[in-house]
């Protein structure tokens, strides 16, 4: 009999939310509008401490229309965290201009200050023109050295689209993430620390950037008793019901940081010190969701194990993990992509595996995962 598999996030329902999409069916709101999607918005404004916010379809919707906003055309060039998704670079390439990558520090394993620094300067003399916006990723929910990015951002007059699509919940000096930016990203898609099965959000204190997005997002239509249309526009509305479920979903998202966490503290307890393993601890001032528990295995110090050994071994099991992001500037799709590095991200993804850390992730199923590991650097 196969045993049945772990996953490596998997949605977490907290109860409420069958409530508030049966009330959307009960009052026929099934569609793109409705008061759940404002209900939404509001409790992620108030949660979050920020004047306003459009629920979108994905992350990924909410960076494109926030490029928009900021007047990215083709032409321009947008710096983004090179070590991350390719959701956070792919509207660039949408708007045809053209992402300029930046590699990762050591401590936070998110951009670079230094090399951000540099790559404005050194686009600066290549091209004449300052980069259009920078792209900051908070990776797996701990936050990038956000006070320096924005110094730097704010000493050039560069505005800033916050990524923390994986950092709903976190903290930096007790402000959540997604905050500090000229426009802050979350994503709620289906492994995410909370779902509306896909869904995301663009927030910010500028009303007038908010409003802008719903236009766009409901297809740009103008004010008209017709269709009219001045503008193009896009079908990146969240819907009613999806809504619903995020209004159920925010009412447990603290207690969803708490067992990411509890899942971090688990594995850094029983593998923490084994030798050749390695996590990245809180940086200071920084409170992270831990979204995902990732590690570190240096084959130098485990005898010649590598992470891939252990990724196999626990597929083996029927337990899924994944290597940490193939950062972007090795991606072939962005090849010819200007992109200032380190070094540091590359051996990120050489060397590190992302474990199994639902909220819902039983103990036993924890205590599996920590076995096999152990099992694998034995040998």
């Amino acid at each position: 009999m196969t045993k049945e598999k772990v996953w490596l996030s998997s949605p977490h329902m907290g109860g409420e939310e069958a409530k508030f999409v049966t009330e959307a069916f009960d009052t026929n709101w099934v569609s793109p509008v409705g008061p759940h999607i404002v209900a939404f918005e509001e409790v992620l404004s108030t949660y979050n401490s920020i004047g306003h916010c459009a629920a979108l379809s994905s992350g990924t919707a909410a960076i494109h229309l926030a490029l928009i906003i900021l007047g990215v055309k083709q032409g321009d060039e947008v710096i983004c965290s090179s070590f991350t998704f390719s959701g956070s670079c792919n509207p660039i390439a949408y708007q045809l201009a053209t992402p300029v990558f930046v590699d990762s520090d050591t401590s936070t394993w998110n951009m670079d200050p230094d090399l951000l620094e540099q790559a404005i300067q050194d686009r600066l003399k290549k091209t004449g023109k300052k980069p259009k916006a920078i792209i900051i990723v908070h990776l797996y929910g701990t936050p990038a050295r956000i006070e320096a990015i924005m110094d730097i951002a704010k000493r050039h007059n560069i505005p800033v689209i916050e990524d923390a699509a994986e950092a709903l919940g976190a903290t930096y000096k007790g402000k959540k993430l997604g905050t500090f930016g000229d426009l802050g990203v979350y994503s709620f898609n289906g492994n995410k620390i909370i779902t509306t099965s896909g869904g995301g959000a663009l927030v910010s204190e500028n009303e007038a950037w908010i409003k802008k997005a719903r236009f766009l997002a409901t297809q740009a239509r103008d004010a008209a008793p017709h269709y009219l249309h001045s503008e193009i526009g896009y079908n990146y509305r969240l819907s009613n019901i999806c809504a619903g479920i995020g209004r159920g979903q925010m009412m447990v998202l603290d207690e969803r940081v708490r067992q990411r966490r509890d899942n971090f503290e688990f594995y850094t307890r029983e593998l923490g010190t084994l030798p050749g393993v390695y996590f990245l601890p809180e940086p200071e001032h920084s409170f992270s969701n831990r979204w995902l528990t990732t590690l570190l295995i240096d084959p130098a110090q485990t005898g010649g194990v590598t992470r891939e050994d252990i990724r196999l071994a626990l597929e083996a099991a029927n337990i899924e993990s994944r290597p940490l992001w193939k950062p972007m500037h090795t991606q072939p799709v962005f090849k010819d992509a200007p992109s200032y590095v380190n070094g540091v991200s590359e051996k990120l993804f050489d060397q590190g595996l992302c474990l199994p850390s639902g909220s819902n992730l039983p103990t036993a199923d924890r205590s599996q995962v920590v076995e096999i590991i152990k099992k694998v650097l034995k040998k």
